[in-house]
C-alpha cells in the first residue's frame, strides 16, 4: 500500500469534553448555573451528555428520561441540534487545518492535527500548541471562550490540548492536561508518561475493563509489565493491540483526507414536510444530483450524512458509513432510509441536505466499462455476491452457496438430473 504522504507521525490532539453541552451552554448561558443534560439525537429518549450538575447528582449518560428527573428534579433537559454541534465543530477543523493540511477528526469535540514539519514555522512544541490555541480562540467557535484566558477561568468550556508521538499518546496527554492548558510528552518519554496512566484512557469495552480490573490491574504500567503473550492468550488480538498502546510500543499516525471537498445537495421545501414517504423521494433526488457532482468523478462514496432543518429552529441529523465505498445510488440510499424510519425527525423539515463527507479513491471496474443500466445493475449484483460469498467463508470456513448444473437431463431419476457446484460468482 503507498505510504499517504499527509500523514504524521507527532501529532497534537484537540480536545473539548461534553463538546454538544458547551455549544448548547454557550447559546444560552443560564444552563451553565444548573443541572442540565442533552437527549439523544436517536429516538431511545434517554441522556446523552450531562453536565458536572447533574452527574453530581447520580445523573448518568445512557439513564431515561424517569430515572434522571427521579434523582434529580431540577434537571433542565435540552432537545439537541445536531446540525449546530457539526457546523461549530467544522469551524473548529478549519482552525486547526490553517495550522497543518494534516487534521483527523476523531469524534465531535476531539480531533488530531499532525506536527511533523511544523517546527521551523513555529518552533518548540509549546509554540505548535501555542499557535493552535491562538486559532481555535480566533475563528469564532460558540463554546464559551472568546479568548484564551477565558478557558482558563472557565474550565467547563476550555478546550485541552496534548502533545506527543502517534495520536494514542496525544490522547492520553490532552485527557491529563488542565482546562485551557496543554500537556507535551516529548519524544523518548511516552513508557514514562503511560505507565503511570489509568486503564479507562484505552480505547476498550465495558466488558474488557471489568475483566482487567479484576485481575487487578489498575494502570497502564501494571498492564505493560505483563508478558505480551499472557495477554494475548486472555484477549486476542484485542490484548496484544492494548498491550502495545500500554507499552508505547505502537505509534498511530495522523492521516489527513486527501480527497474533494465535501459535496452538498440541498432542498427547501415551499411548506414544512412531515411524510416520511415525500421525505424518502426527496432524499433519492438528492443523492442523484450529489453523485453528478463533477468533484466526485474518480471518487467513490463511503460517508454520507443526511442534514434537516426542522420548524421552531430545531435540527436532525443522520450519518452513515458504508462497509464497500460505492458510487451506486441505491446502496448509498439503503442505510439512510433506514435510518429514517427507525429515528425520523421530531418535527416537520423545513430544508434537507446530503453531504459527502468521506470518500475511496477510484470506481469499480465493471460499473466503469458497463455499457447500459441493466449491465451496470448486474455488476452491482454480482460484486455484492462476491461479497456476501467470501464473509460466508470468512464465517463458517466453508461455502453454502451453490450452482445447480445439468448433468444428465433424459434421466428418470430426478437426482441424477442435476447437480450442485461450489457457487463461484
Amino acid at each position: 500500500m503507498p505510504r499517504n504522504h499527509l500523514a504524521s507521525s507527532t501529532a497534537a490532539c484537540c480536545w473539548i469534553p461534553l463538546f454538544a453541552l458547551r455549544c448548547e451552554e454557550a447559546r444560552r448561558p443560564e444552563l451553565a448555573s444548573q443541572p442540565c443534560a442533552l437527549l439523544a439525537p436517536d429516538a431511545t429518549r434517554r441522556m446523552w451528555q450531562v453536565s458536572p450538575l447533574a452527574r453530581r447528582a447520580g445523573v448518568k449518560p445512557g439513564m431515561t428520561v424517569s430515572q434522571a428527573i427521579g434523582l434529580c428534579p431540577s434537571l433542565r433537559l435540552c432537545e439537541p441540534d445536531p446540525v449546530h454541534y457539526d457546523e461549530q465543530f467544522a469551524r473548529l477543523l478549519a482552525a486547526l487545518s490553517d495550522v497543518s493540511p494534516v487534521v483527523e477528526a476523531a469524534e465531535l469535540g476531539r480531533a488530531y492535527v499532525g506536527t511533523d514539519g511544523l517546527e521551523g514555522l513555529y518552533g518548540a512544541p509549546e509554540g505548535i500548541v501555542e499557535e493552535l490555541q491562538l486559532r481555535i480562540v480566533d475563528c469564532g467557535l460558540r463554546i464559551g471562550n472568546s479568548r484564551v484566558q477565558s478557558a482558563i477561568d472557565n474550565p467547563q468550556s476550555a478546550i485541552r490540548v496534548g502533545w506527543g508521538l502517534g495520536k494514542f499518546v496525544s490522547w492520553v496527554a490532552a485527557s491529563r492536561a488542565k482546562p485551557g492548558g496543554a500537556v507535551i510528552v516529548r519524544p523518548g518519554e511516552e513508557g514514562q508518561f503511560l505507565a503511570a496512566q489509568p486503564l479507562a484512557v484505552l480505547p476498550l469495552d465495558p466488558d474488557t475493563h471489568r475483566r482487567l480490573r479484576q485481575l487487578g490491574l489498575s494502570t497502564l504500567g501494571r498492564l505493560a509489565a505483563l508478558p505480551q503473550e499472557a495477554v494475548v492468550s486472555q484477549f486476542g488480538a484485542a490484548g496484544r493491540r492494548m498491550w502495545q498502546l500500554a507499552a508505547g510500543e505502537v505509534v498511530e499516525r495522523v492521516v489527513g483526507r486527501e480527497a474533494p471537498e465535501p459535496i452538498i445537495a440541498a432542498l427547501a421545501f415551499f411548506s414544512p414536510v412531515a411524510d416520511r414517504a415525500m421525505l424518502a423521494h426527496a432524499l433519492d433526488r438528492l443523492l442523484e444530483r450529489a453523485l453528478k457532482d463533477p468533484r466526485r468523478i474518480g471518487w467513490r462514496v463511503q460517508v454520507v450524512r443526511v442534514r434537516a432543518e426542522l420548524e421552531h429552529g430545531a435540527s436532525w441529523m443522520i450519518t452513515a458509513t458504508l462497509k464497500d465505498p460505492t458510487a451506486d445510488r441505491d446502496r448509498i440510499a439503503a442505510p439512510l432510509l433506514t435510518r429514517l424510519e427507525q429515528a425520523p425527525p421530531a418535527g416537520a423539515v423545513e430544508r434537507l441536505a446530503v453531504e459527502f463527507t468521506g470518500f475511496a479513491p477510484g470506481t469499480a471496474e465493471l460499473q466503469l466499462f458497463a455499457r447500459d443500466a441493466s449491465a451496470a445493475a448486474r455488476a452491482g449484483r454480482r460484486r455484492a455476491l462476491r461479497t456476501a460469498l467470501q464473509e460466508i467463508k470468512l464465517r463458517l470456513k466453508r461455502t453454502l452457496l451453490y450452482h445447480v448444473i445439468e448433468v444428465q437431463p433424459w434421466s428418470r431419476l430426478p437426482e441424477r438430473r442435476y447437480a450442485l457446484i461450489d457457487y463461484e460468482p
